[in-house]
């Protein structure tokens, strides 16, 4: 009884010793396959492919089929020794997310260009890594370091409201379409057990963003969250402070004395409509790359929270065009009417 064909074609290497020796025999086709299991057409492909000057060895086809293979694979484009994975790499320990990275490259090197890959393929590669220090190290430079892509869990929010407050439907039109400066979102990052607390403003046409130290204890009371943020805004000069939407967090609830003090109308969000400040919700995310979820935010000093904002405002955004909010900023300065007064 013959035997039974493989379920694969390709030869292996004891297969083309055996099929050497029966050519020497002067075996036919017929019978080869036959005693190595394997169609006709195989072993004719076989012979065709990998005898040279009508001679076959065993040692020359194998070593003829690993260089097609190889040809055939070439090397993947963000593989461990490539100069790209290098480059996307030395980003990635800069903060820099894989999609900054992919757009940046892109703007520089055409199209084409062995320089240039897509943001899905560095999160592929990142999460392709074996287990080892690092994949770790990899994921830890990425916004929130899930050992997973999996999607945001949403939260409740259980916080009361706020008297006089101005909806954000009754924000002028200009506001939403980001085409005059000085309108920005507001927020707190909270500490470990919420014992701590950082503000953040964002600039809705520029996305610069400022980083607001508050008083410890009690971070996120009203009356302290009044006097840093007054201070802050104060530091601008009044032609840049239009507007600032928040949403309906109890810390704002002196909302009116942050009007009077600094001439900054606020503006509420819905309840649980995060998207209605999306410039802040995500420089929020680039924020949590500095300064953790769990961690004791009141050890940072202001200069070292403006050290961190320099940097994040240095980080090109595909909102501007793949450029800075700095650069952004700073024209928005200089084509200002009133520029020779504008401060920050």
């Amino acid at each position: 009884m013959s035997p039974q064909p493989r379920t694969y074609r390709q030869l292996q290497p004891e297969d083309r010793v055996t099929l050497a020796s029966l050519k020497q025999q002067n075996y036919s086709v017929r019978e080869i396959a036959s005693l190595l299991g394997r169609s006709a057409s195989t072993i004719s492909r076989e012979l065709r492919r990998n005898a040279s000057a009508g001679q076959y060895s065993s040692t020359a086809a194998q070593q003829s089929c690993q260089h097609r293979h190889r040809q055939g694979r070439p090397m993947r484009k963000l593989h461990p020794d490539a100069i790209l994975f290098d480059v996307v790499q030395h980003l990635l320990r800069q903060r820099w997310s894989p999609e900054q990275i992919a757009l940046t490259l892109a703007r520089i090197y055409p199209k084409g260009h062995e320089l240039r890959v897509s943001h899905e393929t560095i999160y592929n590669c990142i999460y392709a890594q074996p287990v080892g220090e690092l994949r770790k190290d990899l994921i830890a430079c990425l916004r929130h370091a899930h050992n997973k892509r999996v999607p945001r869990s949403k939260g409740q929010d259980r916080r009361g409201q706020i008297p006089d407050m101005l909806s954000i439907h009754l924000r002028p039109p200009e506001v939403e379409d980001r085409q005059f400066p000085g309108h920005w979102e507001g927020d707190l990052i909270k500490g470990e057990g919420n014992a701590s607390a950082v503000g953040t403003l964002v600039e809705r046409t520029s996305r610069l963003l400022i980083l607001v130290k508050l008083p410890h204890p009690k971070p996120a009371s009203a009356a302290n969250v009044l006097q840093a943020f007054s201070d802050k805004l104060n530091g601008i000069a009044q032609p840049m402070r239009q507007s600032l939407t928040y949403d309906q967090g109890r810390e704002m609830a002196m909302h009116k004395k942050l009007t009077e003090q600094t001439g900054v109308a606020v503006y509420f969000c819905d309840p649980h409509s995060p998207w209605q400040r999306g410039s802040n919700e995500n420089t929020n995310g680039l924020v949590r790359q500095y300064l953790p979820k769990g961690t004791d935010l009141s050890v940072y000093s202001q200069e070292q929270l403006d050290e961190i904002a320099d940097q994040i405002n240095g980080r090109p955004r595909k909102g501007l065009g793949v450029r800075s909010p700095l650069a952004v900023y700073r024209e928005l300065l200089l084509n200002s009417p009133q520029r020779s007064t504008l401060i920050h």
